[in-house]
């Protein structure tokens, strides 16, 4: 019995312990499982939105719905470059919806089932609708189609493709009318006082003439001042905010490039010796170039004016080939497949147009008279193209006067007849009278209505697989056993290497540097990057990339020590400006005599139309609060020297004009308005956004 007693009094105790072993051996099974939601929380996430966590597969489904919008809109799916800004536009409406819907509920705002109708089929339709359903023959509205179209979809299975796309259009026009509504409803509470007018009116209207002395900053050496480190905090602590920064990191990095071999361009040239062979005896020339050509155009029509640069225009015969040669960095292989007269005419000519100022009688024969006489000397012997560029009044002028080819219907009806009507080249014996003015013409080639049919293989010189992977092999050569930056820097030394520098890369970057699109690695960077980690081999098409993290910044502001170097020149200058007013209180006079006091580094300048809306002085450059001060000063009145942008001035009032009072502002008020419209349009969400404090982590997959 008392060992039955001592069982109950203790079987809590052991109850207590075999349910905490339990409990961790499933926790520990879960994290050795490989498949650990312990471990994985969060990693699914691809950011927060006001509070709220985005997960992977919520950001899937709303890019799919962007791409269904993407098709209704071009017809299309998107393809891999257009994929990065579909995925921005989806992680755009999660932030509307999460952040900014928020606030339409908070005043409010509402779209009613009667405005979603109007907006598919009343009188209000929406915009996106209306591009798709335009007869392209009119550039009209086709309604007719929209209804069919709409009657269409009843008739289709609920998850067909088309019905779909067209649900989730639906969806978008709610939100989207909203937020119309609220950014209309922030806009139009935007008023415009009449004394922000008047001033307005006055900021551009009056008028200032004034003297003033100009020290520039350099004119004191740069080892005359010297910045401590107490300066550089106090200037960093009093504009801290020009400081505040997202997540950022650094890196250095080398690229080690893909060229193609000898060997490369040598199996190119030897692919489009055979295709030229093949070429010659094809059945049909646009099938065969169209299956061989890695080019845009492997067939098509072209005229004289269209033939492009690397046709032999000597070599227009029927059934040539000619070729394989090198344009840039592709072999090609061109063929005349067909010679035939089309139903358009090409000419070519040069011309000098002698505009007239107005179109009254003797304005018109003082510009007839001065043609006749440059249309004298030409025939006398003097070089057409010289002429033109002396006297031609129009974009033709630098080149003398040359237009090219051109076609049927691409000049005014006078001039097309007269250089078409031409029957061999050279200049026409009369002018030619055309609403821009009068024409002297050469016709450089007459009228010829001759096409051509071309067949063009083109092959790009490009790495072979041997070379890339040798190219790759030289990169992970270089990135094994490296340890720090110093030896990152020394192996690149070596190896003749230039080791480059990314700063302030943020997460949601595409493009670095010299790389270009350089994706993986801005993923790299903050999915597995430490500071002085060695990065894997990048290869970015023509390039392979080894990097290094050398820095990061947290979100919030840059720490002083990174911002040291952009703040030093400031800091020096506001040194300079106290040893340059010092000098300058110890002098007395006018400003002539104050410059010739201080020295050979004063110089004094004078404006006589300066006005506030100008934010900058003449010489000195930009400096909006030098204005200010110049216009706070009464007529004869002088200021204290004052520290600018780029040196140190004292101005002197010498007249300052008022503009009259005017019966109506209308006109400043507009230009308010107007100003006050496009600020508030473009920060109506970026403010929401930066309330919302938005946490991307796309980079996870993207």
């Amino acid at each position: 019995m008392a060992l039955i007693g001592t069982l109950r009094n203790k079987m809590g105790t052991w109850v207590v312990v075999f349910v905490f072993v339990a409990i961790a051996a499933f926790i520990l099974g879960d994290i050795f499982s490989g498949n650990s939601s312990i471990l994985n929380w969060g990693r699914n996430n691809v950011g927060e939105i006001a509070g709220r966590d985005i997960s992977y597969d919520e950001f899937q489904s709303t890019i799919r719905e962007r791409e269904a919008s993407y098709y209704l809109q071009l017809g299309r799916e998107p393809g891999e470059r257009e994929m990065p800004a579909v995925r921005q536009q989806a992680w755009d409406l999660l932030i509307a919806r999460y952040a900014i819907q928020a606030e339409f509920e908070k005043v409010g705002i509402a779209v009613t089932e009667d405005e979603l109708v109007d907006m598919i089929s009343g009188r209000n339709v929406d915009e996106n609708l209306k591009q798709a359903f335009t007869d392209p023959s009119t550039g009209e509205f086709d309604r007719s189609k929209l209804g069919t179209y709409i009657n269409q979809l009843k008739t289709m299975p609920p998850n067909s493709d088309a019905r779909v796309r067209w649900e989730l259009f639906q969806r978008d026009l709610k939100p989207g009318r909203e937020r119309i509504k609220y950014e209309n409803l922030l806009i139009k509470s935007n008023y415009i006082t009449k004394a922000e007018t008047e001033r307005e009116y006055h900021n551009q209207t009056d008028v200032a003439e004034i003297k003033y002395l100009y020290v520039p900053y350099y004119a004191v050496s740069d080892s005359a001042v010297k910045v401590t480190d107490d300066a550089l905090k106090a200037y960093y602590n009093k504009n801290i905010e020009r400081y505040k920064t997202e997540a950022s990191r650094d890196i250095k990095y080398v690229s080690i490039s893909v060229e193609p071999s000898k060997e490369d361009t040598l199996a190119a040239r030897e692919d489009l010796e055979r295709y030229a062979v093949e070429l010659k005896t094809a059945q049909d020339d646009s099938t065969y170039a169209a299956a061989n050509s890695e080019g845009q155009n492997p067939y098509g029509k072209y005229t004289p004016s269209t033939l492009p640069p690397f046709i032999n225009k000597d070599s227009l015969v029927q059934g040539k080939v000619f070729g394989p040669f090198l344009d840039g960095e592709t072999y090609k292989v061109v063929k005349i497949s067909r010679i035939f007269k089309d139903t358009v005419y090409s000419a070519r000519a040069r011309h000098i147009l002698i505009k007239w100022n107005d179109t009254s009688e003797t304005a018109k024969k003082e510009a007839r008279d001065k043609a006749q006489e440059i249309l004298k000397d030409i025939k006398d012997g003097a070089d057409f193209a010289a002429k033109a560029r002396e006297f031609g009044t129009d974009g033709t002028a630098s080149r003398g006067g040359d237009l090219g080819w051109f076609s049927s219907g691409q000049m005014v009806k006078p001039f097309e007849t007269a250089v078409f009507s031409a029957t061999k080249p050279g200049l026409l014996n009369n002018l030619v009278e055309t609403e821009y003015g009068y024409h002297l013409i050469d016709v450089t080639n007459v009228k010829d209505n001759t096409a051509y049919n071309v067949a063009v293989i083109e092959r790009a010189i490009t790495p072979s697989d041997a070379t890339l992977n040798e190219a790759f092999r030289k990169a992970e050569a270089f990135a094994s056993d490296i340890s720090d930056l110093e030896d990152f820097e020394s192996r690149a030394k070596e190896q003749g290497l230039v080791v480059m520098e990314a700063k302030n890369i943020v997460a949601g970057d595409r493009r670095i540097g010299t790389m270009g699109e350089a994706r993986p690695v801005v993923q790299w960077l903050f999915r597995d990057a430490s500071d002085g980690k060695i990065s894997q081999v990048f290869d970015l098409q023509d390039q392979n990339v080894v990097a290094i993290m050398t820095g990061e910044i947290k979100k919030g502001y840059k720490p002083l020590e990174t911002v040291k170097e952009e703040i030093t020149p400031a800091v020096r200058n506001e040194l300079k400006s106290k040893q340059i007013i010092e000098k300058l209180a110890g002098l007395k006079g006018s400003l002539d005599e104050i410059k010739t006091g201080y020295g050979q580094d004063a110089n004094v300048y004078s404006s006589s139309d300066l006005k506030l809306s100008s934010n900058q002085l003449p010489t000195v450059g930009f400096d909006p609060v030098a204005v200010g001060l110049a216009f706070s000063l009464d007529n004869g009145k002088r200021s204290k020297p004052h520290a600018g942008e780029n040196g140190v001035v004292m101005i002197e009032m010498l007249n300052k004009t008022i503009a009259p009072a005017i019966t109506d502002y209308s006109t400043y008020k507009t230009q308010l308005e107007q100003g006050n419209t496009n600020r508030s349009s473009m920060g109506i969400a970026e403010a929401i956004k930066e309330q919302a404090d938005v946490v991307d982590e796309r980079y996870k997959f993207y």
